[in-house]
C-alpha cells in the first residue's frame, strides 16, 4: 500500500483552500484540533474508570 508523501498532502492543502478559502480553512483546523483533544480526553477517563471500579468493590464472602 502506497504511503501519503509531502507533494501529495500539498495537493490536498490546495484543493482544501480552493474550496473552502484561507479564512474559513483557521476555522476548520481548530475545529478539528478541540475535537481531536476531546477525543483524547474521553479515552483518558475511559481507561481510568475501570480502575476505580475495581478500588470500590468489596470482596465478597465465601
Amino acid at each position: 500500500m502506497p504511503q501519503i508523501g509531502v507533494p501529495e498532502l500539498l495537493i490536498v492543502l490546495v484543493i482544501v483552500l480552493v474550496i473552502f478559502g484561507a479564512s474559513r480553512l483557521t476555522d476548520i483546523m481548530g475545529a478539528l484540533g478541540r475535537g481531536v483533544s476531546e477525543f483524547r480526553k474521553g479515552t483518558e477517563i475511559a481507561k481510568e474508570e475501570p480502575k476505580k471500579e475495581d478500588k470500590t468493590e468489596t470482596p465478597k464472602s465465601v
